[in-house]
């Protein structure tokens, strides 16, 4: 096995020193300068052109600057872009009526970015456990799946298991706690503990853990659990959802996506769903969490809310990138591919002992590389394929995510399996 040395140009590197010499050190990119993108493919600096296999962590489910989210975008920035909450805007109401009716909530609070959104759903558990539930004041606990990833906020990394996300961040915000993922004994144990639970968040598939599936009856079963313990179930879509696992949301179990409006089954549908990422097309910050009235009106006037959040050229891009995603059917197209995409990962994988196992539903997918989570491999891995044209990057050490835009074709695939294949056989 021998490793592959990743080359980065001049001009490249003069950008990379600019970022570093000017910039916060809080990533660490992989060494490529991206300044154009289309569809499934992204180009550097130097015209380069790259499968984008990361998507902005499932932000641009739609393709890089999908032209019809484009020209909405840009006809609405022509028109009004913010008016602030502090007035009512011509598009807001027509934006929350669509996804409340899509998704099927009664009512739709938007934000900006995803953690904004899940710190939103926080304080709509916690005010729903006070005003609705009779906990007592302050006494209110909120449960978490562990090794979770719901963003960086001080409240969101109190939930976290994650030491690099807590190091030095102390002390953090009471009333949380976790419970380990897929483990219904371990979550039944919990809520039947302590009548202060409000709710559970959870990912219906664990992005940033390494795509972790699982046991196909958790979500069903995690619902039954919180109705039988009168606990909120709070489903975090923010990567999962917007067809990026081959339904419109992945807590939809069978329904199918192509009729306009999504059909959760009553048994899996959460309390509460968090969007965000692909609900923006990948042009601008959209988030929003969505309940019925029995939870989200217990929010009253000045106890939330943000300068930004539903603002006109938000709404115009969010509902425009829906009906993208719905028109051009890409939760089939993500099934079909995704099914494709796994098929020809466990072909090499076969060949390549240091493929541990892949992993994934719809175009969620990732390869476990047979190392610690402290090798260098997975990373060294990511810039061979760098090299050959195709982006992606590891997540915690030894896995590697893998999840184009949805609009990727069957021939593109074949040829992003093929860049994978060379790349891993640079190692063996």
């Amino acid at each position: 096995m021998s490793a592959v040395i990743s080359s980065v140009s001049a001009l490249s590197q003069s950008y990379i020193d600019r970022e570093d010499r000017y910039g916060a050190h809080n990533y660490h990119p992989v060494p490529v300068v991206l300044e154009r993108g289309e569809g499934v493919f992204l180009w550097d600096v130097e015209g380069k052109r790259y499968y984008d296999f990361l998507s902005a962590y499932s932000a641009v489910n739609q393709g890089h600057c999908h032209p019809r989210i484009v020209k909405a975008m840009t006809e609405q920035a022509q028109k009004l872009t913010l008016t602030s909450r502090a007035f009512h805007n011509n598009l807001l109401g027509d934006c929350e009526e669509f996804m409340a009716k899509l998704f099927g909530f009664d009512k739709v609070l938007m934000m900006n970015t995803g953690v904004e959104a899940v710190e939103t759903a926080m304080k709509l558990t916690r005010k729903w456990a006070y005003m609705v539930k009779g906990v007592a004041r302050d006494k209110a606990r909120i449960l978490f799946a562990g090794n979770n990833f719901h963003g960086r906020t001080l409240a969101v990394i109190s939930a976290s298991t994650d030491p690099t996300a807590q190091e030095g961040f102390g002390p953090f915000m009471p009333g949380i706690s976790t419970v380990p993922y897929d483990d219904l004994m371990a979550l039944e144990k919990e809520l039947a503990a302590d009548p202060n639970i409000a709710g559970f968040f959870v990912e219906p598939i664990q992005g940033e853990a390494g795509v972790y599936v699982p046991a196909d009856n958790y979500l069903q079963e995690v619902a039954r659990l919180c109705k039988k313990y009168n606990v909120l179930f709070i489903a975090d879509e923010i990567q999962t959802g917007i067809a990026r696992t081959g339904r419109l949301l992945a807590t939809c179990g069978d329904c199918q996506c192509n009729s306009g409006q999504c059909r959760q089954p009553q048994d899996i549908k959460p309390d509460i769903l968090i969007l965000g990422k692909a609900l923006s097309g990948g042009t601008m910050p959209v988030s929003a969490v969505l309940a019925d009235d029995r939870i989200m009106l217990n929010i009253r006037p000045g106890q939330h809310g943000s300068t930004f959040g539903g603002n006109p050229l938000a709404c115009a891009v969010a509902m425009e990138a829906l009906k993208v995603v719905i028109d051009e059917d890409l939760a089939a197209n993500a099934e079909k591919m995704g099914q494709i995409f796994r098929e020809g990962l466990r072909k090499i994988a076969a060949k390549y002992p240091i493929i541990h196992g892949v992993r994934g539903k719809g175009l969620l997918n990732a390869i476990v590389i047979d190392s610690s989570e402290d090798s260098s491999l997975a990373w060294e891995l990511c810039l061979t394929m760098k090299d050959n044209g195709l982006l992606a990057k590891p997540t915690h050490g030894n896995k590697i995510r893998l999840a184009p835009p949805l609009v990727i074709t069957e021939v593109q695939v074949v040829e992003a399996l093929a860049i994978i294949e060379k790349s891993f056989a640079a190692f063996w």
